[in-house]
């Protein structure tokens, strides 16, 4: 393990963060916290309880994950896709670190940007909302393989794209949609007739669930079966990146 390596590619992903204070974490906390003004404290204290959690604490879990999705993978994805569009990925493409290497620096300092903005938008949240966690440690695991899971399919969508369009259509025109019907404002047992039945096809959903169950303890799917969907897919992009290396797949010239 050449953690020299490793530990320069985390060094400088981190730095281009705190670079870029406004744009990676300001920007994001306000989003969020607008949202808590609005569908919280506004809205929130006018619309009843769902599963005996107030609106305004209900909806904490599903923008916290909404922001957690969307962060994950934009800068896992630019992080990769920038030495890409510069050149300077065939130079560490001939260092001498191993592809697990490269993507344990670039999907680890993704990750732990995107759970410091976590952590901010949760200490957010407490200003406009109450909210409790009856499960810390599923807390702290749910968010831990969500960031890291993200990270990794945003480094799949960086080595993909060919063009900063590519780089944004999967965030956009997936993630988001994905998210919003992935039961972030409501519960999917709210939904009419065979509509809750066809969102269990929305790998979201599962996310959501088990990350709103270690708030409240109330969940729309087994909070068992929400932890191996993360890892069903954690193990689907990590093969997919192990084959993008092996094969040089959009990567070398």
């Amino acid at each position: 393990m050449n953690l020299y390596g490793v530990k320069a590619i985390y060094k400088f992903e981190m730095a281009r963060a705190f670079r870029t204070l406004m744009q990676s974490i300001a920007s994001p906390v306000l989003s969020t916290a607008l949202y808590f003004i609005v569908f919280g404290a506004a809205i929130g204290s006018r619309m009843g309880d769902i599963d005996g959690v107030s609106y305004g604490a209900f909806i904490v879990p599903g923008l916290l994950m909404m922001a957690l999705l969307g962060q994950s993978v934009s800068n896992a994805s630019f992080g990769i896709y920038m030495p890409k569009w510069s050149g300077t990925i065939y130079e560490i493409m001939s260092a001498p670190v191993s592809y697990f290497e490269v993507i344990l620096g670039y999907v680890g300092a993704a990750a732990t940007k995107t759970l410091i903005l976590s952590v901010l938008i949760l200490i957010t949240a407490r200003f406009f909302v109450e909210y409790e966690i009856q499960h810390p440690f599923w807390m702290v695991l749910f968010l831990v393989l969500t960031a890291i899971t993200f990270s990794m399919f945003g480094f799949i969508i960086g080595l993909w794209a060919d063009g900063f369009e590519k780089l944004q259509i999967i965030p956009l025109m997936v993630i988001t949609p994905l998210t919003f019907l992935g039961g972030a404002f409501y519960s999917i047992h709210m939904l009419p007739g065979i509509w809750s039945k066809v969102a269990l096809f929305n790998p979201v959903v599962y996310l959501i669930s088990g990350f709103r169950w270690s708030f409240y303890g109330v969940a729309d799917v087994n909070h068992y079966v929400s932890l191996f969907t993360i890892l069903f897919i954690l193990l689907v992009c990590a093969l997919v990146v192990s084959w993008m290396f092996r094969t040089g797949y959009k990567l070398r010239p």
